[in-house]
């Protein structure tokens, strides 16, 4: 199975995980609630740290939980591993394998913290040295790019949120409804996605001789930004580099000449509103070349991905990121490199 084969299973996948899994995180969910975490701490590394930062808006905004991401080689390299009272302790990797991800989820367990294991091998040591395991049900995935697992991640994260607040004490039905109906909209949404193939390879196609970018994302699609540039580095060999449109103002803003390409994600909710301005500026005053995944109607003469299909802001990124992926692929095909071979990376890393 190739990497467009995988990024084209993307709404068959997402609904494997939700006829497979909401049951069991309602129950992950009501054991971590009766712990009463003040905080959540994350352990991830490349896609999957960009779903944990998915995660501190999710659960911040939702859950009203503080999100904070370790420092895995606290644990591994330097031996100095934190207190982690008061902490739910997740660790987030499609493979389960990488050993400072699993030595913070030790430590944690060695403390008394619950912990949590989300990875597509439930057999890992990730998922043996975790008390709970959400499993991401995608089933193999063969391309050294990360695209299927890293939905399966955010549509975990945004079930686990949903079933959270179903657990909180006094949570209102109307509420966990229109969740519940937000997360099954979610296939659909990708499939709706997967029709601008056609769109991003022509985007792809002009942006085939770039040689660095900007990415822009806010709020619940800063991760989004973050996950987009990869794909380009891991891919196409691109130096893209990506920002939240407000710390790109303190400063990286000056980085900004005519023709430089500028990618931005633009949510339709607040975050999204800071973040149009911004991209006119880029685009009129310093003469920018922008091209934005959004279903925004106020983006000017900027070029746009426009996914058909419109979900509550917190699911949006499990959509927003799969054009980003399709543009990714076809600027290395467009650039005459092998997908399923990136230069000097492999599928599963083992950090320390």
């Amino acid at each position: 199975m190739s990497l467009l084969d995988e990024i084209r299973e993307q709404p068959a996948s997402a609904a494997r995980f939700l006829d497979r899994q909401l049951r069991p995180i309602d129950a992950i969910a009501a054991a971590v609630a009766s712990r009463d975490p003040s905080y959540v701490l994350i352990a991830a590394r490349g896609s999957s740290d960009h779903a944990a930062i998915y995660a501190q808006y999710v659960l911040g905004i939702r859950n009203r939980l503080p999100v904070a991401l370790a420092a895995p080689s606290t644990f591994s390299l330097f031996g100095a591993a934190p207190r982690l009272d008061g902490a739910l302790v997740v660790g987030i990797s499609q493979s389960g394998q990488s050993p400072d991800i699993v030595a913070v989820l030790a430590e944690a367990r060695r403390q008394g913290r619950p912990t949590l294991a989300i990875t597509n091998e439930p057999e890992s040591p990730l998922a043996d040295a975790a008390e709970h395991v959400i499993a991401l049900e995608t089933g193999p995935e063969l391309a050294v790019a990360a695209t299927k697992t890293y939905t399966a991640e955010l549509l975990a994260i945004a079930a686990l949120s949903a079933a959270l607040r179903s657990a909180a004490a006094g949570s209102a039905r109307e509420g966990t409804r229109e969740d519940a109906e937000g997360l099954r909209a979610v296939p659909e949404a990708i499939a709706g996605a997967l029709t601008l193939e056609s769109a991003a390879s022509d985007a792809a196609g002009r942006a085939a001789n770039a040689r660095a970018a900007v990415v822009l994302g806010r709020g619940y699609e800063y991760g989004t930004a973050r996950e987009w540039a990869l794909k380009v580095q891991e891919l196409a060999n691109v130096f893209a580099h990506s920002w939240s449109g407000a710390d790109f103002e303190h400063g990286p803003l000056a980085l900004v000449e005519p023709g430089l390409p500028v990618w931005a994600i633009v949510s339709e909710d607040a975050a999204g509103d800071a973040l149009a301005p911004l991209l006119a500026r880029v685009r009129e005053a310093l003469g920018a070349d922008v091209l934005a995944i959004s279903r925004r109607d106020d983006l000017g003469g900027i070029e746009v991905l426009r996914p058909p299909r419109s979900l509550p802001a917190w699911l949006e990124p499990i959509v927003s990121i799969v054009p980003a992926q399709l543009f990714a692929a076809h600027v290395a095909s467009a650039k005459g490199l092998d997908t399923e071979k990136p230069r000097t990376i492999s599928k599963v890393t083992l950090t320390r």
